[in-house]
């Protein structure tokens, strides 16, 4: 027994020697020139010219390498900069090592510098000698750079997203109308994953909650009405604030049989410029669009439209069982030049236009970073394209890729204003579940134009406030315009929003406004909690219909639908830091996602409840 402790002991020392004999490199990557902080720099640790530990920079340029105790070699390199050598760089057992690193921008000499035919303009003289990270400031970006193997270049860290001003409590006797237009985005759930994969935290405006909570199917009944969608209304206790109710509206789109879906007519629309060359654009672009040729069927059509410095139609209109001759075509595929976003929306609708299939799914699916740099670039300059070409007919997808120059805010705004839905591919897993799973739901729209217009009763309820949705808000007027333009439901989509609420009964005033001095309000003795309304045209109509229900507060039951959707939202909240996050944490968030995971055959909720883990080490 003495000899089995002695020997147990000894492991043990030797195991706390082993894991202990390692120290960190630590540091920060900035710009010499002017002291910002280098994102995503690559970091090596190397010795006799074998890499031992590498690493990135995170958003803040800070980075930290592991690596047993020695001497090494530090490498440290990014796009644009010329690349930083450190010897000599000494790591001990347990300690930190702090290096620091200024890199220069690389310089290009253009005046030797061949340009190609297709981008031909004059040089001017301030693109003669400067950092690639400087050209786009001059007008040089443009620049096909031969001589050495050079294609445009965009800095990183030039994300966008447009600000989210959240939505805030609303009186229900001075406001009793919520009007908003549903949304069947997902790009957002993604898209932080993507961040928290990277083990970061997202940009707090890259966070939609309602795309967080719609990239989940709910167990919502089909429509036995003679309606394309179905309605379901849910109420509940707020679990992140024991004062307040939640209520849950979900639609549901028919499903329909694929072979009952008509023939499609669809144009891939493909960004082929210098800033798609990276690992996770233009080749994830082409496994992707693959995915989606494998279930094509042979009514169905697809041409591709290419645009660079130019656009251009790679492939005629082909069936979709020629997929050999689809796929060799995306194969031919090669980044390079800038990006003439507008030049190319305008011959993929022409493409679609001239190949319309009457009655068919119509359809320019749209791929790219979002980096329009040449032509129409302004995000208000493509949303008034945009909205031009939709009245042909055609709807929109895009498909969002890459990091570092991403242009969410530009993807947004034109997909919200083409009849259109907006994905993000971090992975090829998630283009299995956009053009596998829910493929024809994605590509073929069962109602457009979907409102949604919710009158609270006062009598009921004192205050309410819309979770998320707040770039889909819509005026009371709009509800019974026709020409406003709002959402789409795809076959067999989900749509869900929620509500938080302020019952009657309540001691609780969120509303700090005075009384009207020249008006009363008579309130009507009702049982009823709210009355929902929702508008939708049918794919080739222009005149709205109407759909009007009515609910009792004891009508309404609560499932896991509005438990798992309620913990989705109570993590964008904590995501977004949001003044209305009460006493949300991640812990909370787990134990209730949890609970009601149900049967999730997909496993899209175990892979919800593996980010919230992540964030939640973050966060500490």
């Amino acid at each position: 027994m003495k000899n089995a402790i002695l020997i147990l002991g000894i492991f043990l020392c030797s195991f706390v020697v082993m894991t202990s004999e390692k120290g960190n490199v630590t540091g920060k990557v900035t710009e010499k020139q002017s002291v910002q902080p280098i994102p995503y720099a690559n970091i090596l640790l190397q010795k006799k010219g074998m890499t031992i530990s590498s690493g990135t920079s995170d958003a803040n340029g800070n980075f930290s390498i592991e690596a047993e105790a020695g001497t090494y070699t530090l490498k440290v390199s990014a796009l644009g900069y010329e690349p930083s050598v450190n010897k000599n760089v000494i790591v001990n057992v347990g300690q930190k090592t702090n290096i620091n690193v200024s890199l220069n921008q690389e310089l290009v000499d253009l005046k030797e510098i061949e340009i190609s035919k297709d981008e031909a303009m004059p040089i001017s003289a301030n693109c003669t000698k400067m950092g690639k990270r400087e050209l786009s400031a001059v007008g040089c970006a443009s620049y096909t750079m031969a001589a050495d193997n050079l294609s445009y270049e965009q800095p990183f860290n030039t994300e966008s997203y447009d600000v989210i001003n959240e939505n805030t409590f609303k009186n229900v006797v001075n406001d009793p109308l919520s009007t908003f237009s549903i949304d069947v985005d997902r790009a957002s759930y993604s898209n932080i994953r993507r961040f928290l994969n990277q083990n970061q935290k997202p940009v707090k405006d890259a966070v939609r909650i309602e795309e967080l909570i719609n990239y989940f199917d709910y167990t919502y009944a089909q429509p036995t009405d003679g309606h394309p969608f179905s309605s379901t209304v849910e109420m509940d206790n707020c679990p992140w604030n024991e004062k307040h109710k939640l209520m849950l509206i979900g639609l549901k789109g028919e499903n329909i049989n694929e072979n009952d879906i008509p023939a499609s007519n669809l144009v891939f629309l493909i960004d082929v410029s210098g800033s798609m060359s990276d690992a996770n654009k233009l080749p994830l672009l082409k496994q992707s669009f693959k995915y989606l040729v494998s279930n094509l069927r042979a009514k169905d059509k697809i041409s591709i439209v290419v645009y660079a410095g130019a656009a251009g139609l790679v492939l005629e209109p082909t069936s979709g069982d020629q997929k050999e001759k689809i796929n060799a075509s995306l194969d031919l595929l090669q980044s390079g030049g800038s990006t003439a976003g507008g030049a190319g929306i305008e011959l993929a609708y022409k493409t679609a236009k001239q190949n319309f299939i009457l009655g068919g799914n119509n359809r320019v699916i749209l791929a790219t970073d979002g980096d329009f740099n040449i032509g129409s670039s302004s995000n208000a300059e493509m949303v008034r394209l945009i909205e031009e070409k939709r009245k042909d007919g055609v709807f929109l997808s895009i498909l969002g890729f890459g990091m570092g120059n991403y242009k969410d805010s530009k993807m947004e705004s034109i997909s919200n204003a083409g009849n259109g839905n907006y994905a993000y591919i971090d992975n090829i897993l998630e283009a299995k579940k956009v053009f596998g799973k829910e493929l024809w739901g994605t590509l073929y729209t069962i109602a457009k134009d979907v409102k949604i217009q919710v009158e609270f009763n006062p009598s009921q309820v004192k205050s309410y406030r819309l979770i998320g949705y707040e770039n889909r808000m819509l005026n009371k007027e709009d509800f019974n315009n026709d020409k406003k333009d709002a959402g789409e439901i795809g076959c067999g989509h989900t749509v869900t929003a929620l509500y938080e609420l302020i019952l009657a009964d309540s001691e609780e005033n969120p509303n700090n406004v005075d009384p009207l001095e020249y008006q009363k309000t008579q309130v009507v003795n009702s049982k009823n909690v709210m009355t929902l309304k929702l508008r939708y045209k049918k794919p080739n109509e222009e005149t709205s219909l109407l759909i009007e229900k009515r609910f009792k507060a004891s009508d309404l039951k609560a499932t896991e639908n509005i438990h798992f959707a309620s913990s989705v939202a109570e993590f964008g909240m904590l995501l977004r830091d949001s003044e209305h996050k009460a006493n949300a944490s991640y812990n909370h968030v787990l134990t209730l996602a949890k609970n009601s995971k149900g049967t999730d055959t997909d496993g899209y909720r175990n892979d919800f409840i593996k980010m919230v883990e992540i964030a939640e080490m973050l966060g500490k």
